[in-house]
């Protein structure tokens, strides 16, 4: 079971107005209920719950165990199940079995996601690697394997949602897309949430992030033969608050050390949240180097845009967080970037997206920026509704198509 939650335009702003649960940060309105439960979604199949649920819901005391069995369509294919919550944004928990339970503790709806089969074919998917537990929550990342995969170069993705909400299933979709052609090994990460929205009592910050994003990656790269991986050629990509992370992560692979982020005045280095038994912070930064592309989509890359995370810290600090603030020297390092946004995107803007690529150029990194007409944000999310994954089908997968052919000219020179 995961968690999988919907990015709207005005997030950071409408959650600092919700009351959130220590246990996973999703609203809790009435905890003592009972709670009303609707079927959801159930697009191109159908669920049977017990305890029956009638069409117009039925209120349930808490801690009632829903049994849910699947069924899809003719021609269709179960993804998942899942429990959805509405309290400002919908809340997904995902099962990935067709008989599954759900603890009711909330209002909810439950329901299943189906798909064309083609989509869950020609790979396998190894779900909740366990890669570290710095805090409450458990990080955990999915890979997702083409079939006779055999030291293929690996892409990393990193999941959006303002540094606060969603898991590695919201990538899910993308991962697929660039998994399928066989080209690439795919990983799916999550990281711990900024603040205090996990429920930790010491607030993580986006030091923390960053580390959480090496530690994936090193653990990633130590169990490569197990997933078909060349461990020394990764790109990474992710969207919105990932793509801010996976242009951190690409940038400042030389900031990867043992000195402490600000023990010590003016040094601001990242020891990975994990890293290999016996590995040393120089061994992990070489390794690091691994990574040889990167394609951020709809991002946060300027100073402005992170520095509300630190503003008791020295600027130094703030700046360690900002990609283009660390843009390596091509002459020592070249890290190609693809810049991915939507023309209709109300998040995050076109200006700053454009003066990150005007950096890199004026750098003397190789740069693109590919403007997606139309698109608003989010369009390479993939959730159980059905608007969502149409504005993936739309947007995302012919882009996720040229992000692929990006990649190619790094991987697959000819």
């Amino acid at each position: 079971m995961k968690t999988v939650h919907l990015f709207a335009s005005a997030c950071i702003i409408l959650l600092t107005s919700l009351t959130l649960s220590a246990q996973n940060g999703r609203p809790v309105r009435n905890p003592d209920g009972p709670f009303k439960v609707t079927i959801g979604e159930c697009t191109h199949g159908r669920v049977e719950v017990t305890p029956a649920i009638p069409a117009d819901g039925i209120e349930l005391p808490k801690g009632t165990v829903l049994k849910i069995k699947a069924y899809p369509d003719p021609g269709y294919a179960f993804e998942c199940g899942y429990m959805a919550q509405n309290g400002g944004f919908v809340y997904y928990d995902e099962y990935y079995t067709p008989e599954f339970e759900v603890t009711v503790n909330t209002t909810c709806s439950v329901g299943a996601s189906f798909v064309e089969p083609e989509r869950l074919q020609g790979y396998k998917c190894i779900r909740d690697v366990v890669y570290a537990k710095p805090g409450v929550k458990t990080l955990k990342y999915d890979a997702f394997i083409p079939d006779g995969a055999k030291k293929l170069p690996g892409v990393v993705i990193i999941h959006g949602g303002g540094w606060r909400m969603n898991c590695e299933d919201v990538m899910k979709g993308l991962a697929r897309e660039l998994c399928k052609d066989g080209k690439y090994v795919v990983f799916s990460i999550d990281y711990r949430w900024i603040g205090n929205a996990d429920g930790d009592a010491e607030p993580n910050t986006m030091t923390d992030i960053i580390e959480d994003c090496y530690g994936a990656i090193l653990h990633i790269q130590e169990h490569a033969k197990e997933y078909g991986l060349d461990p020394k050629k990764l790109a990474v990509t992710g969207d919105s608050a990932g793509g801010h992370l996976c242009a951190a992560v690409a940038n400042m692979v030389e900031l990867v050390g043992d000195g402490g982020f600000g023990k010590t005045p003016g040094v601001y280095q990242y020891l990975p949240t994990y890293m290999p038994k016996g590995m040393s912070a120089k061994k992990a930064r070489k390794n690091l180097l691994a990574i040889k592309a990167v394609a951020p989509n709809y991002g946060i890359f300027n100073l402005a845009g992170v520095q509300r995370y630190g503003r008791d810290l020295p600027l130094e600090a703030q700046k360690a967080w900002a990609p283009i603030e660390n843009i390596p020297s091509p002459k020592k390092r070249k890290i190609p970037q693809w810049i991915n946004r939507g023309t209709a995107d109300n998040v995050v803007s076109d200006e700053g997206n454009q003066e990150y690529y005007d950096a890199l150029k004026a750098a003397g990194q190789e740069a693109y920026y590919v403007k997606v007409p139309g698109a608003a944000h989010a369009y390479y999310d993939w959730k159980p509704d059905s608007a969502t994954k149409a504005t993936f089908v739309k947007y995302g997968e012919p882009y996720a198509r040229q992000m692929e052919d990006f990649f190619n000219t790094v991987f697959y020179k000819k």
